[in-house]
């Protein structure tokens, strides 16, 4: 069978600082170069991905200003984290003269390391709460005030005004920082973290400079009233820091305190980092136990028992750490009964009853979230083509995040100015800022218990208020209007999470549910509760639209501090992700394939058996020898056009074209460190080569310096690299007629990057890389493969 492998419109595009990043990374799949001691084996067949435009195409184009988007495509400008550590003779000996008590002085580190982690995300999430709180005080308390002098004078106008002007602020300044100053910083961020458990390396998505846009952002969308959450953020917050402080420096500072560098490779910091986003879920949700099986379930690809006891001591202490800082903020230094950032208020044993028979209602409610929220997830695909395609420039994309906060505003207060839901005014009510407006004295309209507030408390506020508080023509159109606005939000230039509106649209959703329940129900006693359906409600539109189940369920659970929904919970997420996944993924999915990111998912497509692979390798490949000249060795990494990754090692032959027998693997930022160090070779046979440690690389870690800036002599260039101590003398290799199934699982399993392909005399005919895998994913018409593409 001939390879279906295709060829692609290379870019030398590149990212000129030191981590590499270019346009279009061809070093993962090796393509065929000429010339040096290297090696060739195979040809690829041709498939030309650019067509002619003629003039009046070129016109029409010009006019739209469109950026084309293809889910054919699988972007080549993600590359691989090295996830398989390269056992070559500098990492043996390292291990060979550690003793028993270093490694468990390592394991030390990784606890400290862990509570590090888990003791700065409940900082942050501290911080983000206690801003938040203060900015939205200030401008609802400044838009009440404004309404209530002006519903008695006339000219409510301008009470619209500042409440527009003032969301539009905030959402300004935070849209500025994301577009202009760290693009990757906008979103919930957890897709991004997800395809970097994975093994994809998102160019800056954890650097400190992330972090900090990250803060500001989330803390002006929130402010600003957008239809958002903080729960994203501070999963992608808690990552960034357990990047960062897991390697014991800061790259962005250039400051170095000489610590952990142990830790300074890709395997161990993508541990840390799932600590991170276990402890960011912890923070935001008080739930530690939801927080590990979060980063299992939606996150980490790699797991083993010692790595979950770590995480869970990280989400504990982040829990206490917000807990303890919060109740000092609120001078209650003796109370930490506060769940976490995000907090559902606690349920009392009497409404959180049910009956079995509910238990069919609870599932149909199920179905609907599951619906709803596939209906979520495909109006919001669409809008996010239409953003790919048009708002692509940082200027478009701040106008448009300013105007759905307007618009957002506008809604909001047209939605309580026409409501005549009025409530009366409890003396112990807990509403922050109920507005009167044309009520009668000691009562407050109801939609503005929903608008008027930030999502969280909303949710609280449909949770907990007692029946009666809402009537159903409120909560409809709340739950209409907001889930528009919610899909039209989710993917804004802004930092911003989903879990929030998504919970608070099935809230309202469920309540009415449960309000129109007690009307049809005979005894009303059994419906007594609708806080108990909005509660359903709202774990089966958060289940729709992200299709998480075990994780969210534990969630949920601890974050309203009761075990009795358990069951019911679980019910409802699996009946929503059944549904949802009948008609389209969840949501974070569809985000990361319109990414075009190589993401590999559990299992290869079951109709791949077929597949072998000689089918899917990348050939020809770029080899070196044992003994290799250094000017070859430069002139190949020069080579923007592929901009390799891995190089088999193989011994010598006595013709190019001739494949070579296979002696190890070398890559990319090995040899950038050999050149740095000029660790060269007079001549083939002298044996006087400078010798280096594993420091040497550790220090260079993660951003290998590029290949042009290091300046390599002419006589240099003649001398010769013994590349024997440096490469991996035992890479993982598969035959040529293996089943592409079984070479994935290797693949996904071990964390590779690269997976060479033998033949039955161990003589290198291919590379296997994650874009090779990637590209075949099982579609409406059976096995389909993705091009590969330079955007």
């Amino acid at each position: 069978m001939a390879n279906i492998a295709k060829k692609v419109s290379w870019s030398s595009r590149g990212d000129d600082r030191g981590e590499r990043t270019p346009l279009l990374n061809g070093a993962e799949d090796n393509k065929q170069f000429s010339g040096g001691s290297m090696f060739h084996v195979g040809r690829m067949s041709t498939v030309d991905l650019e067509e002619e435009i003629t003039p009046e195409e070129d016109i029409v184009r010009s006019r739209l200003k469109e950026i084309p988007h293809n889910e054919k495509l699988l972007s080549l400008k993600y590359e691989s984290l090295d996830y398989d550590n390269s056992e070559n003779q500098l990492f043996l000996e390292e291990e060979r003269r550690m003793s028993q008590m270093g490694f468990r002085c390592l394991e030390i580190r990784r606890w400290v390391i862990c509570g590090l982690i888990g003791f700065l995300t409940g900082l942050i999430a501290c911080f983000i709460d206690i801003v938040v709180e203060k900015l939205a005080g200030i401008k609802y308390f400044a838009v009440k005030q404004s309404i209530e002098k002006f519903t008695e004078m006339g000219g409510l106008s301008i009470s619209l005004l500042l409440w527009a002007v003032l969301n539009s602020a905030f959402v300004m300044v935070g849209s500025i920082c994301v577009a202009f100053i760290e693009p990757i910083a906008s979103g919930s961020g957890i897709p991004q973290i997800k395809c970097y458990l994975n093994g994809v390396k998102v160019p800056r998505v954890v650097r400190l400079k992330t972090l900090v846009i990250k803060v500001i952002g989330v803390i002006c969308s929130v402010a600003g009233g957008l239809a958002v959450g903080k729960e994203g953020p501070m999963i992608h917050s808690g990552a960034v820091v357990a990047a960062g402080v897991s390697q014991g420096r800061s790259t962005s500072l250039k400051k170095d305190f000489k610590m952990f560098e142990y830790f300074r490779r890709d395997t161990e910091k993508r541990d840390f980092v799932s600590a991170g986003a276990a402890a960011g879920v912890s923070a935001a949700f008080g739930a530690p136990v939801g927080g590990v099986l979060f980063s299992l379930e939606e996150g980490a690809s790699f797991w083993n028992q010692m790595l979950t006891w770590r995480i869970f001591f990280a989400s504990m202490i982040s829990t206490f750490t917000l807990n303890f800082f919060l109740s000092i903020y609120h001078e209650k230094p003796g109370e930490l009964s506060s769940p976490g950032l995000i907090n559902f208020g606690r349920f009392d044993s009497d409404s959180v009853e049910y009956n079995l028979y509910e238990l069919p209602l609870f599932i149909i409610m199920g179905a609907l979230g599951g619906l709803l929220g596939a209906l979520f997830n495909i109006l919001n695909y669409w809008l996010t083509i239409f953003r790919i395609r048009y708002i692509h420039r940082p200027c478009l994309q701040v106008m448009e995040a300013m105007l759905v906060a307007a618009v957002t505003a506008t809604v909001s207060f047209a939605m309580i100015y026409f409501s005549n839901d009025c409530q009366p005014l409890p003396s112990d009510s807990t509403e922050e800022y109920p507005l009167q407006l044309f009520c009668a004295d000691g009562e407050y309209n109801s939609m503005a218990t929903a608008f008027f507030n930030t999502p969280e408390r909303s949710v609280r506020s449909l949770l907990h208020n007692p029946p009666g508080s809402y009537n159903p023509l409120t909560l409809g159109v709340f739950t209409l209007v907001y889930f528009l606005l919610a899909v039209w939000t989710y993917g804004l230039t802004v930092s911003a999470g989903v879990f929030i509106p998504s919970l608070l649209i099935g809230a309202a959703w469920g309540r009415l549910c449960g309000i129109l329940l007690s009307y049809i129900a005979s005894s009303k006693s059994i419906w007594a509760d609708p806080g108990k359906y909005a509660f359903i409600g709202a774990a089966a539109q958060l289940g729709g639209i992200v299709r998480m189940t075990l994780s969210l369920t534990v969630i949920l659970v601890e974050a309203t501090g009761n075990v009795t929904y358990g069951f019911p919970i679980m019910l409802v997420l699996i009946t929503a992700k059944i549904v949802g996944d009948y008609f389209i993924e969840g949501l974070y999915d569809i985000h990361i394939k319109l990414q075009s990111v190589p993401f590999l998912h559990w299992d290869a497509p079951p109709t791949s058996h077929w597949l072998t692979a000689r089918e899917v390798m990348s050939s020809p490949v770029t080899c070196f020898n044992r003994m290799e000249k250094v000017g070859t060795i430069v002139d190949v990494l020069s080579i923007t056009s592929t901009n390799h990754n891995g190089f088999p090692v193989v011994a010598h032959t006595t013709g190019d074209d001739e494949p070579g027998k296979l002696c190890g693997l070398i890559l990319r930022s090995q040899l950038i460190v050999l050149l740095k160090h000029k660790v060269f070779l007079e001549r083939a046979t002298s044996r006087l080569q400078r010798k280096l440690q594993l420091k040497d690389f550790r220090d260079a870690y993660p951003r290998f310096p590029p290949i042009q800036s290091i300046h390599v002599s002419q006589d240099e260039r003649e001398c010769m690299m013994d590349l024997t101590e440096f490469m991996n003398p035992t890479p993982y290799t598969v035959p040529q007629e293996t089943s592409l199934p079984r070479v994935f699982k290797l693949f996904r399993a071990l964390g590779l990057r690269h997976l060479v392909v033998v033949d039955e005399e161990n003589m290198v005919v291919g590379l296997v890389t994650r874009k090779d895998l990637a590209r075949y994913h099982l579609g409406k018409h059976g096995l389909e493969e993705l091009h590969l593409s330079q955007t």
